[in-house]
């Protein structure tokens, strides 16, 4: 196999303009009349906090995924946390979830001191497995590690299964049919970490709308993005919604200075909520470019056996946060990657170490070879640039780079 220095040496580069991974300020552009009037509507009424671009932002995408109920906050960490508070998850508690996710999905439940469960993902979706959850569940509550992996915990009491947190990888969600039905047969709750997945659709449905609260980021780089942190919860149910509304403001009850219960300060700034309301006016022409940019990625790749492309479900749409693929092996995933930074085309790596394996969760005894799927994919995944504003021309360059490693 020829190494980065010799395809360096023995293949041109070709093209000289460097492509962005995910533009930003192409977007802006488009909008930046609007940004900026939304913006000083707010530096003209002084409401910083709380103010009504918020509510309207709420308004606005709770009737957009469906839900009853949008409980803005300060990012989508934030989100799971609050979703999770307002289950009353502690320690003692175990949360189902993959190790396939950035740590924020994970780093929640153990704020609150319950336990991550890890369950290995779908080769495919690289999604959560709902096989392999009902053998976690299984496991759990027979206290059985020949069925399947578990933590060590160091309490003499067993731990109590909670709830599932699946995520919505890359853009695609998870199969909650086959995941709420495993939930609701063993009493347990699902908290949707849409994180990458706004604008997404699972049968019709939308993302955020797809467990019992549904959980986003508007990260700068997701497909719905402020200019700051930011996040939001979804639901139907009443008595959720008014917790997790108590929780964001220092558990606040009827007045600033009732607390009702210990809570956080994760309110989203009136500033990035009119920032928000700005990109969402162009929001599903976005979502429907992004449909474009993947399939015109998906056809010029088609004919390479490798490395592989995405799999996209009969009955999901994804909204394509990154366009993945899997290169053969680690080796040959370094090599390409190499091949294309030297043509000025970035790639990214999400995620290259699953969370199992990582020091922050070595106390829970898990070991290599514990969930085999994800660190196979963890060891080949790689992203290419994804974002609506992507020209055909530079996927046309990019397809090229790949075919001439």
């Amino acid at each position: 196999m020829a190494t980065s220095q010799q395809l360096k040496r023995s293949e041109r580069i070709i093209g000289s303009v460097r492509v962005e991974f995910i533009d930003l300020a192409a977007q802006q552009q488009r909008i930046k009349g609007k940004i900026e009037k939304n913006i000083q509507r707010v530096l003209d009424h002084g409401m910083y906090i709380m103010g009504p671009e918020v509510k309207e932002l709420e308004t606005r995408l709770s009737s957009y995924v469906g839900m009853k109920h949008a409980i803005s906050c300060a990012s989508g960490t934030d989100a799971l946390l609050m979703a999770l508070m307002a289950y009353g998850v502690k320690p003692g508690d175990a949360i189902f979830t993959t190790p396939f996710t950035f740590i924020a999905t994970a780093e929640v439940i153990s704020l609150l001191g319950a336990t991550p469960v890890f369950v290995d993902i779908d080769p495919q979706t690289f999604n959560i497995d709902p096989s392999k959850l009902a053998l976690a569940i299984k496991a759990l509550k027979s206290n059985n590690t020949s069925i399947y992996p578990l933590p060590i915990t160091h309490s003499p009491l067993p731990l109590i299964p909670r709830g599932v947190i699946p995520v919505d990888l890359f853009g695609l969600c998870a199969d909650y049919d086959a995941i709420n039905a495993i939930a609701g047969q063993n009493g347990l709750f699902v908290i949707e970490d849409a994180a990458q997945s706004f604008g997404a659709t699972y049968k019709a449905k939308r993302a955020c709308s797809l467990g019992d609260i549904g959980c986003t980021s508007f990260f700068p780089a997701k497909p719905l993005g402020c200019y700051g942190d930011g996040g939001m919860c979804f639901t139907d149910d009443d008595k959720l919604a008014e917790i997790m509304e108590s929780i964001r403001v220092h558990g606040k009850g009827g007045h600033k200075y009732d607390n009702v219960r210990i809570g956080i300060n994760g309110r989203l700034d009136t500033l990035q909520a009119a920032i928000l309301l700005a990109k969402f006016e162009i929001f599903p022409e976005e979502v429907e470019l992004r449909q474009s940019v993947a399939q015109r990625y998906t056809d010029l790749l088609s004919h390479s056996p490798s490395p592989i492309a995405p799999y996209l479900p009969r009955e999901a749409r994804s909204v394509w946060a990154q366009y993945s693929l899997l290169a053969k092996n680690e080796d040959a995933r370094t090599v390409l990657m190499e091949h294309l930074q030297d043509n000025k085309i970035p790639t990214a790596i999400y995620y290259p170490k699953p969370l199992h394996l990582q020091p922050a969760y070595a106390p829970l005894g898990y070991a290599p070879g514990d969930f085999p799927v994800s660190e196979d994919t963890a060891s080949r995944i790689f992203s290419l640039p994804m974002h609506p504003y992507l020209a055909q021309a530079d996927q046309e360059r990019i397809a090229e780079v790949m075919a001439a490693r």
